[in-house]
């Protein structure tokens, strides 16, 4: 009988360690992302732009073949991570009617395909810029803490991951196409300009209750299909002006985001840096068990992108895992599973 009691006792006790180890777990209770086609799950689908996805063959590896505006065949990074933290398996688009304020509770995706952190970027084809993403946040948090009141709402918004991904677009869409930004800046001085943008947003979402954050680096977009495109006649090499450009912005970006840690009290902001693990994958797509890097699955892969990817183009690839590139300028989903992996595993697991 002493024994059965003994035992007990020490069933109860453990009991109460595991709600405890429960209770105080830092677990992050949703995914709220902002940026550009990298991790917009379908919010251009509502705009008046040209740049959308909402067609067939984009999604035709999704749950239920649905093309929702992801810029893939099927997920996106920001997906996968959401998954990979215990929450849902695809963060819904701020925009789409299809979901209301209680989908949006666990994860929400403010991002547009095209923007940037530039406000002129996202004019040059008509999308939500940056600050029009922070709006949309505000407007969240208010029907957040209708839905779910104050207290509740609050915890949720400050431990919340605030996931980023914004700035190719800035060099390929204005810097390196728009003359003007050339006279006015060198890619230096762009740089900075784009840095201290960045900067800004960042503290922005931290006096609006964010706490964790990760701001995702730049891939080397020289070797993007559509750039290789331009280069077609010297065999199809990655343009290395972009990729340094890429580098010189991540070495910044990482001071930016080692000085505001110091800054703002609280604040835990990751960088993460996919670059090196892109290039690998790009240099050795084999090692991932890829067969084709040059050229994307949609179209001919050189330089189709939206509406110029859709189901009546007849050069499409049967099977995109073998791509790294689905359309000329964004990752099959399969890529994206790698990189998502890659960053819970080593940027984020301090948020798992």
């Amino acid at each position: 009988m002493l024994q059965n009691r003994v035992f007990l006792a020490i069933l109860l006790l453990a009991a109460q360690f595991l709600m405890q180890i429960h209770e105080t777990d830092a677990k992050v209770p949703a995914l709220i992302v902002f940026g550009d086609s990298t991790v917009d799950s379908g919010n251009n689908n509502q705009i008046s732009t040209v740049l959308k996805s909402n067609f067939e063959p984009y999604g035709r590896d999704y749950f239920d073949g649905k093309a929702t505006g992801r810029f893939s065949n099927g997920r996106i990074a920001p997906d996968f991570i959401s998954e990979g933290l215990g929450l849902k398996n695809a963060v819904p688009a701020y925009l789409d009617p299809a979901y209301n304020i209680a989908d949006f509770a666990t994860g929400v995706c403010f991002a547009s395909a095209g923007t940037g952190l530039d406000n002129a970027t996202s004019d040059v084809l008509s999308v939500v810029p940056l600050w029009k993403e922070v709006e949309y946040y505000k407007e969240y948090q208010t029907r957040l803490r209708s839905f779910m009141g104050e207290e509740k709402a609050n915890e949720v918004i400050k431990e919340a991951l605030y996931l980023i991904s914004i700035g190719t677009n800035d060099f390929l869409e204005n810097y390196y196409l728009v003359p003007r930004k050339y006279r006015k800046y060198t890619v230096d001085e762009y740089q900075d300009l784009l840095i201290g943008i960045a900067g800004e947003f960042l503290t922005d979402i931290y006096r609006l209750g964010g706490r964790k954050m990760t701001f995702s680096g730049l891939t080397p977009f020289g070797c993007l299909p559509l750039e290789r495109t331009t280069q077609i006649l010297y065999g199809s090499k990655c343009i290395e002006e972009y990729n340094i450009v890429a580098k010189d912005f991540n070495t910044k970006m990482e001071e930016k985001v080692f000085k505001l840690n110091k800054e703002l009290n609280g604040l835990q902001l990751v960088f993460s840096n996919p670059y090196d693990l892109v290039s690998d994958i790009i240099n050795h797509p084999e090692a991932f068990g890829f067969e084709n890097v040059r050229s994307a699955c949609c179209g001919t892969g050189y330089y189709e992108m939206s509406y110029l990817c859709d189901k009546m183009n007849p050069f499409t690839c049967s099977d995109a895992s073998k791509y790294v590139f689905w359309d000329s300028f964004h990752p099959t989903e399969k890529t994206s599973s790698i990189v998502a992996n890659y960053v819970l595993q080593n940027d984020l697991s301090r948020f798992k």
